[in-house]
């Protein structure tokens, strides 16, 4: 089975409005450090017939956060910004949005759900508990019920990708993980620092997941990964 961690591989960049935020980057870990820059710049270019630009959410003041007005954001959802919610996003009770988060189109970001530097492509859907950190979720992810993106090592020295033989050094002491376009994450799932996982792969249950992962397969743990078929 072949890996891979490019952008190219991993992702349809049409489902993004973060599209151009990837371009003339190779890895999706890249764009980390420039999300937050990003959203102010793209922000105010939004047409303000789709989108608002509310100087408060649930009665919290807010700035730099654009939400389109068909998202639904629920009564305590709390966004900080930079932000901005895509059209038809729902924002769950108390879905916690930390800053330089992205959140696409037809999202889904669930209860007692947090979100910080993170770019959510269209249709994913993290619903219910899950921590998701400095990480690239592609079209149609999904994250289960608790499952997590672990973003800092343990002894917080700098993030590397290892894939087998290959290692990728991001320069960053927080990297959570890049998830593929359609890729589903088993409940109560922990995504270690610098995870990359293949699209259409799916993840067991209650993992320990780290280093990349390829596409098109079943991870049932770290010994047993096997091609679907």
């Amino acid at each position: 089975m072949k890996t891979t961690v490019k952008i190219s591989k991993l992702f349809t960049l049409e489902n993004t409005i973060a599209a151009e935020l990837f371009e003339g980057k190779t890895y999706p870990w890249e764009v980390l450090a420039e999300i937050g820059d990003f959203i102010l710049k793209l922000g105010p270019t939004l047409p303000a017939d789709e989108y608002d630009c509310p100087k408060e959410i649930n009665g919290v003041p807010v700035e730099n956060v654009w939400v389109a007005k068909d998202a639904t954001i629920y009564p305590t959802a709390y966004i900080k910004g930079p932000a901005i919610i895509d059209h038809n996003a729902e924002l769950r009770q108390a879905a916690f949005i930390r800053g330089n988060a992205i959140v696409g189109k037809g999202t889904v970001v669930g209860n007692s759900c947090e979100l910080k530097n993170v770019v959510l492509f269209d249709k994913v859907e993290t619903p219910h508990y899950n921590y998701v950190g400095d990480s690239v979720l592609g079209f149609h992810a999904h994250m289960g019920a608790g499952s997590i993106t672990s973003n800092v090592k343990s002894d917080r020295k700098l993030v590397v990708i290892k894939d087998g033989e290959n290692e990728y050094r991001t320069e960053r002491k927080k990297v959570g993980a890049m998830l593929g376009d359609y890729v589903e994450v088993g409940c109560n799932s922990v995504l270690n620092p610098g995870t990359v996982i293949g699209p259409r792969t799916n993840i067991y249950p209650t993992s320990s997941v780290r280093g990349v992962i390829p596409p098109d397969s079943i991870y049932k743990d770290r010994g047993l990964i096997v091609e679907k078929r």
